[in-house]
């Protein structure tokens, strides 16, 4: 599917702001209402917007904490890391992983309730089926940057 103009700029807009009626969204992009929500309809059909939701800060719900893992496996092999992985997706505390080249394999990041809570998971994972040979710990002191769920046309245009 090839992107216009109008098509960068309803994304970029939907991106931040997925509540924007019709008639701002249109007037925003300098189309009339019915040609605009044309374009929303398609880009909905086509899958490049998947859905709409809310970005919820979940620190102010309940405090975690959240700690940086390099992990190194033992084995390097497809069944290792699909263990691994199968673990991860398993794992309500591992909000995010990578697999990483350079020296080690994951970066995970975990938000428990403690520090305790974390090092009694990832002792469990040790005398578990985990597969790891090491791994390296950083607790998080300050948050700087948050990713942003934003989308900007200059990803798609240089």
């Amino acid at each position: 599917m090839k992107l216009d103009r109008y098509d960068l700029k309803i994304l970029e807009i939907l991106s931040r702001d997925g509540r924007i009626t019709k008639s701002k969204l249109a007037e925003a992009i300098n189309l009339s209402v019915s040609p605009c929500w044309e374009r929303v309809r398609r880009l909905e059909k086509a899958g490049i917007i998947e859905g709409y939701g809310a970005r919820i800060n979940a620190a102010v719900l309940v405090k975690r904490t959240p700690v940086w893992v390099q992990i190194e496996l033992k084995a390097h092999n497809a069944e290792s890391f699909a263990r691994f992985e199968a673990l991860m997706h398993a794992t309500p505390e591992v909000t995010e992983c990578v697999a990483v080249g350079g020296g080690v394999d994951y970066l995970i990041k975990v938000e428990a309730d403690s520090i305790d809570a974390y090092q009694r998971l990832i002792d469990g994972w040790l005398t578990g089926d985990a597969g790891i040979e090491r791994y390296f710990t950083y607790i998080v002191t300050k948050t700087v940057k948050r990713p942003s769920p934003g989308f900007s046309r200059e990803d798609f245009t240089g």
